[in-house]
């Protein structure tokens, strides 16, 4: 008889175990037909008396008609789960895969959990993360653009946020060359701190990315082995409460440590003693009306630059200020969207 309470007793412990822990499969298939066309522009300006033209360029309208993916959503592949460790304490995981649909195949986009690989600790003192995940100024971007950061309606500063730049002087010449922010929407190796979400409508985080770089003592030509190239360091801040939700955020992502030395065409002594930061924040709001939601959005991206060429060091920083202004209507399960948005150059130049 013993022997039975004690089996039935482990057995019960045994199904408590199972009942508080859960691995989710999910994903979305998203499918679409997109043509996208350009007009004609000749902008150039032509010498009437050789012919030859003196600026300005001809650039011929063009088609493409695409069957594509992610057009509403993005596709994904993913797994997540939760087991809770007692005393209020739970640990997660959380893969995400993006997949091309289109095609089936993986060239380009090999199947890898990029979108997101973390795992998690979270209590009453709020969620520890690890691994890569969404950068803050990112959310920002995605949360109030009507459109998700998804498809032909994206928000145009997160359509330049990896782009965004200036030529570059380097060895005296110009390259005509724009930094990448390989962590605008992500960043790998991170440590990321949440906030409780019991805090009366506040929210918030912050993160801190990595560069997993070797340092050392040792000097190279420009003396400085210490590179920081790949780190980040960001949070965010919010307030939702109803109707309302309004968030700030900021995230700065070291492109290139200065005086770190690098293979280049255009320099001749084959390094070129520059460094790189991308600065990014914006202020996000929406509020929800119940027959239409609204959105707004201010943004602006900074690519600080230092270039050093012959003893002289110059400083420059490019800007890049972007708005948008938004509305989703529901109709019946589904929304009607509509944004539009605006990023330009502190060269006056509009993308």
């Amino acid at each position: 008889m013993k022997k039975s309470l004690v089996a039935l007793a482990a057995l019960a412990v045994a199904g408590m175990a199972s009942a508080q822990s859960s691995v989710t499969l999910f994903g979305v298939v998203d499918a679409s037909i997109s043509r996208y066309t350009t007009n004609s522009i000749d902008n150039r300006v032509i010498n009437p008396f050789t012919g030859q033209v003196v600026s300005g360029a001809f650039n011929p309208g063009q088609s493409q008609t695409v069957l594509g993916n992610g057009g509403y959503s993005s596709s994904r592949l993913g797994f997540r789960g939760t087991e809770d460790l007692g005393g209020g304490l739970a640990a997660s995981f959380w893969l995400e895969a993006p997949l091309s649909n289109d095609d089936g195949s993986t060239v380009g986009r090999p199947f890898n959990f990029s979108r997101r690989s973390t795992v998690s600790l979270s209590g009453g003192f709020g969620e520890i993360r690890l691994g890569r995940d969404y950068t803050p100024t990112f959310w920002n971007d995605t949360v109030f653009d009507p459109y998700g950061t998804v498809g032909v309606g994206t928000n145009v500063i997160s359509s330049v946020s990896g782009l965004a730049g200036a030529p570059i002087v380097r060895g005296g010449l110009l390259a005509g060359t724009t930094f990448t922010n390989g962590n605008y929407a992500r960043a790998s190796n991170t440590v990321g701190y949440f906030l409780p979400p019991n805090l009366g409508g506040f929210y918030g985080q912050l993160q801190y990315g990595l560069d997993e770089n070797v340092h050392g003592n040792a000097t190279n030509l420009f003396g400085n082995t210490n590179s920081n190239t790949g780190r980040y360091v960001g949070g965010r801040f919010g307030y939702a409460n109803g109707p309302l939700d309004v968030a700030v955020a900021y995230g700065q992502s070291t492109v290139r440590t200065f005086n770190e030395p690098v293979a280049l065409t255009v320099s001749p002594t084959g390094f070129s003693p520059f460094g790189a930061k991308v600065k990014t924040a914006n202020l996000g709001a929406s509020y929800d009306f119940g027959v239409v939601k609204l959105f707004g959005e201010l943004s602006q991206i900074n690519n600080d630059i230092r270039n050093t060429n012959a003893g002289f060091t110059l400083d420059s920083t490019t800007k890049v200020r972007g708005w948008l202004l938004g509305a989703t209507a529901p109709v019946g399960a589904g929304l009607i969207r509509a944004s539009y948005s605006e990023a330009r150059t502190n060269l006056n130049q509009p993308f």
